[in-house]
């Protein structure tokens, strides 16, 4: 059963307000993945505390510098469930994990941030590692 919308709606506002589409079926997720040539940052977003503490304001910042993706689009674990589930086939050999951020060029994965890489870390962290990541694919 999806978690109740007041509960998340904050938490997708967070990624909205900065910029992310969300993607809330599979259907909006095969459009903006397949055929898709350009950079997409996909953020598997979560009500855990690690994606409050650190992959929600550390994938923000990873936006202030000069190479970013073209698009950037997010999906939410124990709400979106058939947009979650379409994203982790393309996300595929990686497990499924919530939070995870995922860069796609042409439609493959190119760089994967999955929980256990989130966890533990600080928001400026994993902003750097993803900046790492755009400087070589954008």
């Amino acid at each position: 059963m999806p978690y109740p919308e007041m509960l998340v709606a904050p938490m997708r506002a967070e990624l909205t307000q900065g910029g992310f589409t969300e993607l809330k079926t599979a259907e909006e997720v095969v459009s903006h993945i397949e055929g898709n040539m350009d950079t997409t940052l996909v953020m598997v977003n979560s009500v855990c505390g690690c994606a409050a503490g650190s992959a929600r304001p550390g994938v923000l910042k990873s936006l202030t510098g000069s190479k970013k993706p073209s698009k950037m689009v997010t999906v939410f674990a124990g709400q979106d469930l058939d947009a979650v589930a379409k994203i982790r086939e393309y996300m595929s050999p990686y497990p499924p994990s919530s939070p995870a951020v995922a860069l796609f060029k042409g439609g493959e994965v190119v760089h994967m941030v999955e929980r256990h890489m989130i966890e533990g870390r600080t928001a400026d962290m994993l902003a750097e590692n993803l900046r790492f990541a755009y400087e070589e694919f954008c």
